[in-house]
């Protein structure tokens, strides 16, 4: 913002350990495109990803949509993952307990919450789902909480949707160099020819998530809120989480 004093910046929210939950926007008109990475803890380099695309963003003189960027939905997951259980605060015992002291996979937030489990769509049904594949408490992936939006990262990214009422939401995720663009009935369609027309620019493919990937997650959630275009966008390709000398080919 020192740089670009047109840029618009706000802290929407913070995490259960006080740190605040950014968003950037740019640009102006009636269309409204929103763009979040790092829900999860090991998939920070989608936040490396969005910071340089708003440097791109950034040197063009005229954007023919509103643009917000929210580069790091889980800042104490990326903490942890990148610093160990010192970064989780009171919530240390708890991440050294079920992390058995390895964060190196660390990918829920700082109380053992994956983010991407955690919103109000098929939330039951992925319930139980990861209760009969034995992820009954919190966990460094795959728990969803006790109910949907229990957490605060979830909640404000959630409250930040409800008041802009964006036009459509990409979300990107790591690896594997997929565009997932579809759940439940209130899918519009015209997604699967945006995931079409965005598959034939980036190389990647149009594909549908499965197993215990199926509802509960951000995507999921922003179909069912609003009937809107919403994308999961798995970048890179390799095991996570990808070394940061990915960037430049991503």
């Amino acid at each position: 913002k020192r740089c670009h004093p047109s840029l618009k910046t706000e802290v929407f929210g913070c995490s259960w350990l006080g740190r605040s939950l950014h968003a950037l926007h740019l640009g102006s008109g009636r269309q409204s495109v929103l763009l979040a990475g790092a829900v999860h803890g090991m998939e920070h380099l989608t936040t490396d990803l969005l910071m340089r695309y708003t440097q791109e963003l950034l040197k063009e003189p005229i954007l023919p949509c509103q643009v917000t960027i929210v580069p790091m939905v889980n800042p104490d997951g990326v903490a942890i993952e990148t610093g160990g259980i010192a970064q989780a605060g009171q919530f240390a015992p708890l991440v050294r307990r079920v992390s058995k002291g390895d964060t190196h996979c660390w990918q829920a937030n700082g109380r053992g919450v994956d983010l991407n489990h955690n919103f109000d769509a098929g939330w039951q049904d992925l319930r139980q789902r990861e209760i009969a594949a034995g992820i009954t408490e919190p966990a460094p992936t795959r728990f969803g909480g006790y109910y949907p939006e229990s957490e605060p990262e979830s909640h404000g990214f959630a409250q930040l949707c409800r008041r802009e009422q964006f036009s459509m939401a990409a979300v990107l995720h790591s690896q594997g160099e997929e565009i997932y663009w579809q759940y439940g009935e209130h899918t519009p369609r015209c997604s699967l020819e945006i995931a079409h027309a965005m598959e034939a620019v980036s190389g990647y493919r149009v594909a549908e998530p499965e197993g215990l990937a199926v509802g509960g997650g951000m995507k999921d959630w922003f179909l069912e809120e609003f009937h809107r275009p919403a994308f999961t966008i798995e970048v890179g390709k390799g095991e996570n989480p990808l070394p940061h000398t990915d960037l430049d080919a991503i």
